[in-house]
């Protein structure tokens, strides 16, 4: 019999969607699968929900929610025999649309029932993991400010990365990687394990998930008519136009933040307040498997 936990954020997305045992079990007869359901309650109370569920070695957990659902739940998964699987009903979607797994609840269910374990890299800063993207700039500021707002949205979205951009001051970043050193005022620091953010909107295209490498761009202070012309570029999926971004590969990279001590990050679109200002980011390869 297969054990199947599932751990559900109720007011991901709209907060529309209702996952109940009794609607799984129309899915996963009782007879083949022993079933779990599980709620969170608050920010972060799926990383307790699944820390509680590993110990009882289920076959799968799954995520239902958004990509910060899926962050607490997966982060819990890094290096065990857990299979992770994912309900897309958040409002960005951007893992699960980068794995291909359907927006659709019927089809992400046959997927669940039906789909392969498939390993993917994992990132890590300072031992926090992340598995789409972070990011030390003005997308940890505009997190902040879209998680404030009444309604998730693409609207709502780019409201925030407008409020975000009206006040938004860089600060100097030493930076080290590749066999390098350098200083940058970055607008924009923002290092990517997948191809989109969510909202089918992507700053590194070409990354993937199983490649072994980390994606880091890295955009310096930019006047006010850059912002609105870069922001348009993020919007149409053509960031390469901008001849002022600097883009490679990384394994590993460090980051001095000279000048403060608190630092605004942003981890899978969630928002989160780092007491330090060094920080090592580095990719785990093949380090977390999900039912694609």
């Amino acid at each position: 019999m297969k054990y199947i936990h599932f751990i559900v954020n109720p007011i991901s997305g709209k907060g529309k969607h209702k996952i109940a045992k009794q609607d799984l079990e129309q899915f996963f007869p009782l007879e083949d699968y022993k079933l779990v359901v599980e709620y969170s309650e608050y920010k972060k109370h799926a990383i307790t929900l699944t820390r509680d569920a590993v110990a009882k070695n289920p076959d799968i957990i799954v995520a239902c929610g958004g990509d910060g659902t899926i962050h607490e739940v997966a982060s819990g998964l890094v290096n065990t025999d857990i299979i992770l699987g994912i309900l897309p009903v958040g409002s960005g979607n951007g893992l699960a649309s980068n794995l291909n797994i359907a927006k659709d609840f019927k089809k992400a269910i046959e997927t669940i029932k039906n789909g392969q374990p498939s390993a993917i890299d994992v990132g890590m800063v300072n031992g926090h993991y992340f598995f789409s993207n972070m990011g030390i700039g003005i997308d940890a500021k505009i997190i902040q400010k879209y998680e404030g707002m009444p309604t998730r949205n693409l609207s709502s979205y780019v409201k925030a990365s407008l409020l975000a951009a009206a006040n938004y001051k860089p600060h100097k970043a030493i930076v080290a990687c590749n066999g390098k050193t350098f200083e940058t005022n970055p607008m924009l620091f923002f290092i990517s394990n997948s191809n989109e953010m969510g909202y089918n909107m992507s700053l590194t295209p070409k990354a993937s998930l199983q490649d072994g490498w980390l994606d880091l761009l890295v955009v310096p202070k930019l006047n006010i008519l850059e912002q609105m012309y870069f922001g348009a570029l993020v919007l149409l999926n053509k960031t390469e136009r901008f001849k002022k971004a600097s883009h490679q590969l990384i394994k590993e990279v460090n980051v001095e933040i000279s000048d403060q001590d608190t630092i605004p990050m942003q981890l899978d679109g969630e928002y989160y307040q780092f007491n330090e200002n060094k920080f090592k980011i580095n990719i785990l390869q093949n380090s977390l498997r999900v039912i694609v």
